[in-house]
Protein backbone atom coordinates (compact mmCIF):
# COMPACT_ATOMS: atom_id res chain seq x y z
CA UNK A 1 0.00 0.00 0.00
CA UNK A 2 2.85 2.41 0.83
CA UNK A 3 4.28 1.89 -2.64
CA UNK A 4 0.99 2.77 -4.33
CA UNK A 5 0.52 5.83 -2.12
CA UNK A 6 4.08 6.91 -2.89
CA UNK A 7 3.52 6.52 -6.63
CA UNK A 8 0.32 8.56 -6.49
CA UNK A 9 2.03 11.37 -4.56
CA UNK A 10 5.14 11.35 -6.75
CA UNK A 11 3.48 11.38 -10.14
CA UNK A 12 0.60 13.52 -8.93
CA UNK A 13 3.03 16.23 -7.83
CA UNK A 14 5.22 15.96 -10.94
CA UNK A 15 2.36 16.08 -13.43
CA UNK A 16 0.20 18.39 -11.32
CA UNK A 17 3.04 20.85 -10.81
CA UNK A 18 3.86 20.81 -14.52
CA UNK A 19 0.25 21.52 -15.46
CA UNK A 20 -0.10 24.18 -12.76
CA UNK A 21 2.69 26.22 -14.29
CA UNK A 22 1.02 26.11 -17.69
CA UNK A 23 2.45 22.95 -19.23
CA UNK A 24 0.43 20.83 -21.64
CA UNK A 25 0.10 17.18 -20.64
CA UNK A 26 0.11 15.97 -24.25
CA UNK A 27 3.73 17.09 -24.61
CA UNK A 28 4.74 14.53 -21.97
CA UNK A 29 3.05 11.68 -23.84
CA UNK A 30 6.06 10.28 -25.69
CA UNK A 31 5.61 6.50 -25.81
CA UNK A 32 8.62 5.87 -28.03
CA UNK A 33 10.93 7.67 -25.60
CA UNK A 34 9.62 5.31 -22.93
CA UNK A 35 10.18 2.33 -25.25
CA UNK A 36 13.80 3.37 -25.78
CA UNK A 37 14.52 3.96 -22.10
CA UNK A 38 12.53 1.04 -20.69
CA UNK A 39 13.70 -1.38 -23.36
CA UNK A 40 17.37 -0.48 -22.91
CA UNK A 41 17.10 -0.68 -19.13
CA UNK A 42 15.28 -4.01 -19.06
CA UNK A 43 17.53 -5.43 -21.78
CA UNK A 44 20.62 -4.49 -19.79
CA UNK A 45 19.03 -5.94 -16.66
CA UNK A 46 18.51 -9.29 -18.39
CA UNK A 47 22.04 -9.28 -19.84
CA UNK A 48 23.60 -8.49 -16.46
CA UNK A 49 21.84 -11.12 -14.37
CA UNK A 50 21.29 -14.89 -14.45
CA UNK A 51 17.73 -15.92 -15.22
CA UNK A 52 17.34 -17.13 -11.63
CA UNK A 53 18.00 -13.58 -10.39
CA UNK A 54 15.64 -12.13 -13.03
CA UNK A 55 12.84 -14.43 -11.82
CA UNK A 56 13.64 -13.78 -8.18
CA UNK A 57 13.51 -10.03 -8.87
CA UNK A 58 9.93 -10.43 -10.08
CA UNK A 59 9.13 -12.39 -6.94
CA UNK A 60 10.83 -9.78 -4.77
CA UNK A 61 8.82 -6.98 -6.38
CA UNK A 62 5.62 -8.88 -5.67
CA UNK A 63 6.67 -9.32 -2.03
CA UNK A 64 7.47 -5.60 -1.79
CA UNK A 65 4.08 -4.56 -3.18
CA UNK A 66 2.26 -6.97 -0.86
CA UNK A 67 4.59 -6.24 2.09
CA UNK A 68 5.25 -9.93 2.70
CA UNK A 69 7.04 -9.63 6.04
CA UNK A 70 6.76 -11.79 9.17
CA UNK A 71 3.91 -10.85 11.47
CA UNK A 72 3.61 -11.62 15.19
CA UNK A 73 1.94 -14.93 14.37
CA UNK A 74 4.93 -15.93 12.23
CA UNK A 75 7.37 -15.15 15.04
CA UNK A 76 5.26 -17.10 17.50
CA UNK A 77 5.11 -20.07 15.15
CA UNK A 78 8.91 -20.17 14.84
CA UNK A 79 9.39 -19.82 18.60
CA UNK A 80 6.74 -22.48 19.21
CA UNK A 81 8.44 -24.97 16.89
CA UNK A 82 11.82 -24.31 18.51
CA UNK A 83 10.39 -24.71 22.01
CA UNK A 84 8.74 -28.03 21.14
CA UNK A 85 11.94 -29.35 19.59
CA UNK A 86 14.11 -28.23 22.52
CA UNK A 87 11.65 -29.71 25.01
CA UNK A 88 11.72 -33.03 23.19
CA UNK A 89 15.52 -32.92 23.00
CA UNK A 90 15.56 -32.91 26.80
CA UNK A 91 12.91 -35.53 27.41
CA UNK A 92 12.70 -37.91 24.43
CA UNK A 93 14.92 -40.38 22.66
CA UNK A 94 17.04 -39.63 19.62
CA UNK A 95 14.80 -41.74 17.37
CA UNK A 96 11.73 -39.74 18.36
CA UNK A 97 13.46 -36.44 17.57
CA UNK A 98 14.78 -37.75 14.27
CA UNK A 99 11.25 -38.63 13.23
CA UNK A 100 10.37 -34.92 13.41
CA UNK A 101 13.39 -33.58 11.55
CA UNK A 102 13.65 -36.34 8.93
CA UNK A 103 10.05 -35.91 7.83
CA UNK A 104 8.78 -32.49 8.97
CA UNK A 105 5.77 -32.70 6.60
CA UNK A 106 4.32 -35.39 8.87
CA UNK A 107 5.65 -34.06 12.17
CA UNK A 108 3.05 -32.93 14.70
CA UNK A 109 5.43 -30.15 15.76
CA UNK A 110 5.73 -28.63 12.30
CA UNK A 111 2.10 -29.29 11.40
CA UNK A 112 1.11 -27.06 14.31
CA UNK A 113 2.94 -24.21 12.56
CA UNK A 114 1.97 -24.39 8.85
CA UNK A 115 3.61 -21.01 8.11
CA UNK A 116 6.98 -22.47 9.15
CA UNK A 117 6.39 -25.70 7.25
CA UNK A 118 5.47 -23.72 4.13
CA UNK A 119 8.85 -21.98 4.26
CA UNK A 120 10.98 -24.86 2.98
CA UNK A 121 14.30 -23.07 3.48
CA UNK A 122 13.53 -22.17 7.08
CA UNK A 123 12.27 -25.68 7.84
CA UNK A 124 15.44 -27.19 6.39
CA UNK A 125 17.57 -24.72 8.37
CA UNK A 126 15.89 -25.70 11.65
CA UNK A 127 16.07 -29.43 10.93
CA UNK A 128 19.72 -29.35 9.87
CA UNK A 129 20.92 -27.71 13.09
CA UNK A 130 18.69 -29.76 15.38
CA UNK A 131 20.25 -32.79 13.70
CA UNK A 132 23.72 -31.46 14.52
CA UNK A 133 22.65 -30.97 18.14
CA UNK A 134 21.46 -34.58 18.26
CA UNK A 135 24.81 -35.85 17.00
CA UNK A 136 26.38 -34.12 19.99
CA UNK A 137 29.98 -33.91 18.77
CA UNK A 138 29.98 -30.30 17.52
CA UNK A 139 30.73 -27.47 19.94
CA UNK A 140 28.49 -24.44 20.15
CA UNK A 141 31.10 -22.05 18.74
CA UNK A 142 31.60 -24.37 15.76
CA UNK A 143 27.84 -24.48 15.15
CA UNK A 144 27.69 -20.69 15.46
CA UNK A 145 30.42 -20.24 12.84
CA UNK A 146 28.61 -22.63 10.51
CA UNK A 147 25.29 -20.84 11.07
CA UNK A 148 26.87 -17.46 10.41
CA UNK A 149 28.35 -18.67 7.16
CA UNK A 150 25.07 -20.18 5.95
CA UNK A 151 23.02 -17.15 7.02
CA UNK A 152 25.42 -14.81 5.23
CA UNK A 153 25.23 -16.92 2.07
CA UNK A 154 21.42 -16.94 2.14
CA UNK A 155 21.31 -13.21 2.80
CA UNK A 156 23.65 -12.57 -0.12
CA UNK A 157 21.35 -14.57 -2.42
CA UNK A 158 18.22 -12.81 -1.13
CA UNK A 159 19.79 -9.39 -1.77
CA UNK A 160 20.63 -10.10 -5.42
CA UNK A 161 17.31 -8.62 -6.68
CA UNK A 162 17.99 -5.48 -4.63
CA UNK A 163 21.43 -5.00 -6.17
CA UNK A 164 20.18 -5.86 -9.67
CA UNK A 165 17.27 -3.38 -9.60
CA UNK A 166 19.47 -0.70 -8.02
CA UNK A 167 22.00 -1.12 -10.83
CA UNK A 168 19.24 -0.86 -13.43
CA UNK A 169 17.90 2.27 -11.74
CA UNK A 170 21.35 3.84 -11.71
CA UNK A 171 21.57 3.35 -15.47
CA UNK A 172 18.29 5.10 -16.34
CA UNK A 173 19.56 8.73 -16.22
CA UNK A 174 22.27 7.91 -18.77
CA UNK A 175 19.82 5.96 -20.93
CA UNK A 176 17.48 8.97 -20.74
CA UNK A 177 20.26 11.09 -22.22
CA UNK A 178 20.58 8.56 -25.06
CA UNK A 179 16.85 8.89 -25.75
CA UNK A 180 17.16 12.68 -25.64
CA UNK A 181 20.09 12.64 -28.08
CA UNK A 182 18.13 10.44 -30.46
CA UNK A 183 15.27 12.94 -30.23
CA UNK A 184 17.64 15.82 -31.03
CA UNK A 185 19.00 13.87 -34.01
CA UNK A 186 15.43 13.51 -35.22
CA UNK A 187 14.87 17.25 -34.74
CA UNK A 188 18.06 18.08 -36.68
CA UNK A 189 16.73 16.03 -39.56
CA UNK A 190 13.89 18.56 -39.81
CA UNK A 191 15.95 21.70 -39.32
CA UNK A 192 14.14 23.42 -42.20
CA UNK A 193 10.77 23.14 -40.46
CA UNK A 194 9.12 26.04 -38.65
CA UNK A 195 10.18 26.98 -35.09
CA UNK A 196 6.90 25.55 -33.78
CA UNK A 197 7.68 22.12 -35.24
CA UNK A 198 11.31 22.20 -34.09
CA UNK A 199 10.25 23.31 -30.62
CA UNK A 200 7.89 20.36 -30.32
CA UNK A 201 10.60 17.94 -31.45
CA UNK A 202 13.19 19.32 -29.01
CA UNK A 203 10.61 19.27 -26.21
CA UNK A 204 9.84 15.64 -26.97
CA UNK A 205 13.56 14.84 -26.86
CA UNK A 206 13.94 16.45 -23.43
CA UNK A 207 11.12 14.29 -22.13
CA UNK A 208 13.55 11.37 -22.48
CA UNK A 209 15.97 12.96 -20.01
CA UNK A 210 13.14 13.60 -17.58
CA UNK A 211 11.83 10.04 -17.87
CA UNK A 212 15.26 8.56 -17.22
CA UNK A 213 15.71 10.56 -14.03
CA UNK A 214 12.19 9.87 -12.79
CA UNK A 215 12.46 6.13 -13.46
CA UNK A 216 15.75 6.04 -11.58
CA UNK A 217 15.11 8.13 -8.48
CA UNK A 218 11.33 7.91 -8.16
CA UNK A 219 10.66 4.34 -9.26
CA UNK A 220 13.57 1.89 -9.27
CA UNK A 221 15.51 3.12 -6.24
CA UNK A 222 12.45 3.29 -3.92
CA UNK A 223 11.32 -0.15 -5.09
CA UNK A 224 14.81 -1.56 -4.50
CA UNK A 225 14.85 -0.05 -1.00
CA UNK A 226 11.49 -1.66 -0.23
CA UNK A 227 12.78 -5.02 -1.48
CA UNK A 228 15.76 -4.68 0.87
CA UNK A 229 13.50 -3.90 3.84
CA UNK A 230 11.17 -6.84 3.14
CA UNK A 231 13.96 -9.35 2.54
CA UNK A 232 15.84 -8.25 5.68
CA UNK A 233 12.72 -8.73 7.78
CA UNK A 234 12.17 -12.18 6.28
CA UNK A 235 15.80 -13.00 7.06
CA UNK A 236 15.27 -12.14 10.72
CA UNK A 237 13.60 -15.54 11.21
CA UNK A 238 16.95 -17.27 10.68
CA UNK A 239 18.61 -15.07 13.30
CA UNK A 240 15.89 -16.06 15.78
CA UNK A 241 16.58 -19.75 15.12
CA UNK A 242 20.33 -19.23 15.45
CA UNK A 243 20.23 -17.36 18.75
CA UNK A 244 17.66 -19.72 20.28
CA UNK A 245 19.46 -22.94 19.41
CA UNK A 246 22.86 -21.56 20.44
CA UNK A 247 21.46 -20.53 23.81
CA UNK A 248 20.08 -24.04 24.24
CA UNK A 249 23.43 -25.59 23.30
CA UNK A 250 25.15 -23.37 25.86
CA UNK A 251 22.98 -24.75 28.64
CA UNK A 252 19.86 -22.59 28.76
CA UNK A 253 16.55 -24.29 29.44
CA UNK A 254 14.06 -24.02 26.53
CA UNK A 255 12.07 -21.20 28.16
CA UNK A 256 15.18 -19.08 28.61
CA UNK A 257 16.60 -19.99 25.19
CA UNK A 258 13.43 -18.61 23.60
CA UNK A 259 14.18 -15.23 25.17
CA UNK A 260 17.50 -15.11 23.30
CA UNK A 261 15.58 -15.51 20.06
CA UNK A 262 12.72 -13.20 21.02
CA UNK A 263 15.10 -10.36 21.87
CA UNK A 264 16.46 -10.32 18.30
CA UNK A 265 13.05 -9.14 17.02
CA UNK A 266 12.44 -5.42 16.59
CA UNK A 267 10.67 -3.79 19.55
CA UNK A 268 7.72 -2.77 17.38
CA UNK A 269 7.17 -6.33 16.14
CA UNK A 270 8.35 -8.42 19.09
CA UNK A 271 5.72 -10.69 20.70
CA UNK A 272 5.26 -10.17 24.42
CA UNK A 273 6.55 -12.65 26.96
CA UNK A 274 2.97 -13.56 27.79
CA UNK A 275 2.28 -14.33 24.11
CA UNK A 276 5.32 -16.58 23.96
CA UNK A 277 4.32 -18.39 27.15
CA UNK A 278 0.84 -18.90 25.74
CA UNK A 279 2.39 -20.31 22.58
CA UNK A 280 4.41 -22.80 24.63
CA UNK A 281 1.22 -24.04 26.26
CA UNK A 282 -0.82 -23.99 23.05
CA UNK A 283 1.42 -24.40 19.95
CA UNK A 284 -0.16 -22.94 16.84
CA UNK A 285 -2.47 -20.67 18.80
CA UNK A 286 -5.91 -20.31 17.24
CA UNK A 287 -5.02 -22.65 14.39
CA UNK A 288 -4.67 -25.51 16.81
CA UNK A 289 -7.99 -24.79 18.45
Amino acid sequence: MNIIIGFVITFGCIIGGYMAMGGHIDVLVQPFELVIIGGAGIGGFIMANPMKVVKDSGKALGEAFRNVVPKERDYLDVLGVLYSLMRDLRTKSRNEIEAHIDNPEESSIFLSAPAVLKNKELTAFICDYVRLIIIGNARSHEIEALMDEEIETMHHDKMKPYHAITAMGDSFPAIGIVAAVLGVIKAMGKINESPEVLGGLVGAALVGTMLGIVLSYSVCNPLASQIKIVRNKQHRLYIIVKQTLLAYMNGSVPQVALEYGRKTISNKERPSIDSVEQEMMNPGGEKAA
